[in-house]
Order: structure tokens, then C-alpha cells, then sequence
């Protein structure tokens, strides 16, 4: 839907399901009764989650025309999809698997392919569309730490092979595409500063060289390519965890010629640490509940001195919640966006209201997609019905954007 210049919808990746006719039933069900409370008389965009398998069947037989009927029926259409997710998403230990297969792969790039011409059979007229993905690959497997720099060279291929795709696109269709890397605590991307490198150092000068020999275009037009359809997704809640500033960050990318291709609306948990150890004890059993088997909630500490520790979970973190001049935590776990505290917890409300008071000022991007997936697993004291669950954030969204 349009919000103040804005497509904003939320991530499907919410409804469990990986098979099509799962994906399309979770649709069927929630997008109208979404829809009536949030944008009754205009038309709502999805932000659409497809898993490898669905993205297979959907191209079978007559599904993909049927959801496109659906679609204009009622009056929903399609401008960005999540990629990251490739296989189970639920109801199962994900882990550090979802970000497997990693950008090394063919299955990786073949899956994203696959998403994008189901992307451009959807797209409306006059838009943009968007597919975030991983950040390449996981900093704590073992080929990226034997040998990073052989990882970073395969994915970095693989990427050039889909500027080559959508640069084809948009000159047959004249669409414009990309695909939106989502740096995350633990990700061999994960901040600003290894965004930046990836692109200088490895991006720019082995897909300029990539996109020459396949396309036959200049040194020029291969880096503007390349920079036009390779986008960052700002996934709020993890630049957060990192303590990283909105404004900062967009600065930063601004003067690289690093484009937004999405914003992702998400908040994370945040806890100040008291000096005493005693007095701590209430941050094991306020973060306690919130330690599950399904999801990575990594935890990034800052000392009273400003020095970063990472835990890769929520559980080795607790571990280790003694360690002296700690300061705060700030957890991976998405939280929903209308909570600024949650006890004696507090979420990271507050970049998401900076990023508002930064968009409203400079269009950075089109696209805005709240990206809250936990409801499953989140303690029973703050679940909603999952239909009420959305409308209110996306409410909060529309009200604060105002």
C-alpha cells in the first residue's frame, strides 16, 4: 500500500508454509482481512516470501496466471519478495542454516533466477522490484574461516551472473530489478564497513570484468549496472544490534553509490547492564524466555569502554553474562514494532524512528516492509492473534510516518 510515497507491506515469511498451495492458502486467508483494516479503498502490496520449492511449483500449470487473477481481484499486488529464507522456515531448528546454501552455490543463484522472472511476471507497470537476500554466506562456517577470500571470489561471481540477468531484463522489458543484500550479525556481511569493502574491493572490480565479457558494455556501464541492480537491504533491527546509527549508515553508503533497495522495519531486544553482578540476575530471567530452538538470536555486548564481544546465541551469551564492564546487550530477536520495552527489557524502537524522521526528509527508497517473523516463538504474554498482530504494526508504521 502507499504510505507517504512508500510501498509498505510486511514479510509473508511470518505464515508457515513451503509448499505453493501452503503459500497461497496463508494468502488467501490473511491478505483480505489485513487489507480491510489497513488500506480498505487502496491497493495493498505483499511482500512476498517464497521458499525453493514454492518457487518451482508455482511456474507449474496454470499457477502462476491463477495468482495473478487473484492478485487483480483483489486488489493486492507484488513489488518485493524475500529470498533469504531458501528451504524451512518454521516449525523446525533453522539456526545458521537459513543462511544455507550460501552464495556459493549454484542452487543459491538458480533459486534467486528463479524468483526474479516470477518477480517481472508480477511487477506492475512503472515499479520497481526488489529480492533481498543473504549476506553471502556465514562468518563461523568452516570454508569461510579457512579460506574467506576463495568464498568471497564464488560469491561474488554468482552475484555479477544475476546484474547480467537483470540488466537483461530491464533492456528487453524495461524494468528495473535488484536484489538487496541483507548484512546480519554473524554474516560475512555485517556492517557498514564490510558492505563498503565488499563492494570497492571485490564487487565493482570482478563483476566490472564479468559484465564486460558478457554483455560487451564499457568499464562504465558495467559499474553503474552493477550499482543499479546489487542493493543493500537495511534491515533495521541488525544494523542496530551492531550500534550502528541510521543516518550514519546512509551517509556512509550515500557517498559509495550504494543504493537502498529496502528498508526492513524491525526492532530487536536491549538490555543496560548493571555493574553488579547480583544485580544482573534480572536479565537472565527477563532474556530467559525468549531462548528457543528455531532461530539465531545473536547477541553483540558493548563494555563501558565501547569494545564489541559477539556471542553467536542467545544461550552463550547468558553463559557469559558475568563478564566484567559489560555494558549493554542488544539481541537479534525480532520483537514487535510498537513495543519500545518489554519489563525491564527495552527494543531498539528508537532506530526505527529514525530511520522515519531520515525518509521523510530524503526517499532513500520505495520500498518499506515490516519484518517481524517471530510471533511463533515469541513468550506467550506478548503474542497476538496473528491478523491483530500485523494490523497494529503496520498502524504504528502508518502513524509515525505521518
Amino acid at each position: 500500500m502507499h504510505t507517504n510515497g512508500y510501498h509498505l507491506t510486511y514479510c509473508t515469511n511470518i505464515h508457515p508454509g513451503e509448499s505453493w498451495d501452503e503459500t497461497f492458502s496463508n494468502l488467501k486467508k490473511y491478505i483480505p482481512q489485513i487489507k480491510a483494516e489497513v488500506s480498505p479503498d487502496t491497493a495493498f502490496g505483499i511482500g512476498l516470501r517464497l521458499s525453493d520449492e514454492a518457487s518451482k511449483s508455482i511456474l507449474e500449470g496454470d499457477n502462476l496466471s491463477d495468482f495473478k487473477s487473484w492478485l487483480a481481484d483483489n486488489d493486492c499486488y507484488i513489488f518485493t519478495f524475500n529470498g533469504f529464507p531458501f528451504g524451512g522456515f518454521h516449525h523446525q531448528s533453522v539456526k545458521d542454516q537459513v543462511h544455507h546454501p550460501d552464495w556459493t552455490t549454484n542452487a543459491r543463484v538458480d533459486y534467486t533466477l528463479r524468483l526474479f522472472d516470477i518477480l517481472s511476471g508480477l511487477l506492475p507497470e512503472g515499479m520497481d522490484g526488489g529480492i533481498s537476500t543473504s549476506p553471502l554466506s556465514y562468518k563461523y562456517w568452516e570454508p569461510v574461516q579457512t579460506n574467506k577470500n576463495e568464498v568471497l571470489q564464488k560469491a561474488t561471481l554468482h552475484i555479477a551472473k544475476i546484474a547480467e540477468k537483470l540488466y537483461k531484463i530491464q533492456q528487453d522489458k524495461g524494468q528495473v530489478l535488484h536484489l538487496d543484500i541483507e548484512p546480519e550479525p554473524d554474516g560475512l556481511l555485517e556492517n557498514t564497513r564490510e558492505v563498503i569493502d565488499w563492494y570497492n574491493k571485490w564487487l565493482i572490480p570482478q563483476g566490472t570484468v564479468y559484465l564486460k565479457e558478457q554483455l560487451h558494455i564499457s568499464d562504465t556501464e558495467a559499474e553503474t549496472c552493477l550499482k543499479n541492480h546489487i542493493r543493500l537491504c537495511y534491515d533495521v533491527c541488525h544494523f542496530a544490534i551492531v550500534y550502528e546509527k541510521p543516518e550514519k549508515v546512509f551517509s556512509l553508503l550515500e557517498a559509495e553509490g550504494i543504493r537502498i533497495g529496502k528498508i526492513q522495519i524491525s526492532a530487536a531486544l536491549k538490555a543496560n547492564l548493571p555493574e553488579s553482578m547480583e544485580q544482573r540476575k534480572w536479565v537472565k530471567n527477563a532474556l530467559t524466555p525468549f531462548v528457543e530452538s528455531t532461530y539465531l538470536h545473536q547477541v553483540v555486548e558493548k563494555s563501558s569502554e565501547g569494545k564489541f564481544t559477539h556471542y553467536p546465541d542467545l544461550p552463550k551469551a547468558l553463559d557469559n553474562l558475568n563478564s566484567p564492564g559489560a555494558g549493554e546487550w542488544r539481541t537479534h530477536f525480532h520483537v514487535p514494532v510498537f513495543l519500545s520495552n518489554y519489563g525491564q527489557l527495552e527494543s531498539t524502537q528508537e532506530d526505527i524512528l529514525e530511520v522515519f524522521e531520515y525518509i521523510k526528509k530524503k526517499k532513500i527508497t520505495h520500498h518499506l516492509e515490516v519484518e517481524t517473523y517471530t510471533w511463533e516463538v515469541l513468550p506467550d504474554d506478548i503474542q497476538l492473534e496473528i491478523v491483530d498482530s500485523i494490523v497494529r504494526e503496520l498502524q504504528w508504521v502508518q502513524k509515525n510516518l505521518k
